[in-house]
């Protein structure tokens, strides 16, 4: 029997924009998974900057841009850890919590392929879940011969199973954040809830030029 899909998709989400959901429900389409969950970071082991917004506005604009589809959920799971959170350590949880029936996958984007080898314990991550890594506009189709002899061609193999051709949106939080800061009108990349909660709380007014992601 066929294992259920979950989709776990982690970020800064600073802020989730319709490109994220966009992507999210795309893949969910392509591997017919029942479930997305999206998992804001508490900060990127890979970053030496908190995000721009809180950890609670962060959580409860992604509770705003996806209310409505069904499938998607959001967990404040790596929220409540100690900062720096690792994938790996979400991985397992979620393992833990929906057992053997479920297949899990962590939806990466074309962006971070340069960073995979400096993720915590990498080559665990891609033995124990589903690296799904998704096209990014502005950066070349995802391509991971070149870790082969570090990895080793079984996990390149499965990592190049796991490329989902998702549509390529080119919108990104670092531009958001400064359009914010400089008083530019954003509602078209953002759900119509997201711009009214950050305008209500007063976001982005400062520190524009942080993460991507």
């Amino acid at each position: 029997m066929a294992l259920k899909k979950i989709i776990l998709f982690g970020g800064t989400f600073d802020p989730i924009h319709l490109g994220h959901t966009t992507v999210a429900a795309s893949t969910a389409e392509f591997l017919c998974a029942e479930k997305v969950i999206f998992i804001p970071a508490k900060r990127s082991p890979l970053k030496s900057f908190p995000p721009s917004a809180s950890d609670i506005d962060r959580l409860e604009m992604i509770k705003l841009a996806i209310a409505g589809h069904e499938i998607f959920e959001a967990s404040n799971c790596e929220l409540k850890r100690l900062a720096p959170s690792y994938t790996l350590e979400t991985v397992r949880q979620f393992q833990v919590e929906y057992g053997s029936e479920y297949s899990i996958y962590w939806l990466v984007g074309a962006d971070s392929i340069d960073e995979l080898s400096r993720w915590h314990e990498i080559t665990d991550l891609i033995d124990e879940c589903n690296l799904a890594v998704m096209y990014r506009a502005g950066f070349d189709k995802p391509d991971f011969t070149g870790y082969e002899e570090h990895w080793g061609r079984g996990r390149i193999e499965k990592l190049q199973r796991n490329i989902i051709p998702t549509p390529l949106i080119d919108i990104n939080s670092t531009d958001i954040r400064k359009g914010l800061a400089a008083g530019q009108d954003v509602a078209q990349v953002l759900h119509p809830s997201v711009v009214s909660y950050i305008h209500r709380h007063g976001l982005y007014k400062a520190n524009p030029t942080k993460s991507s992601d």
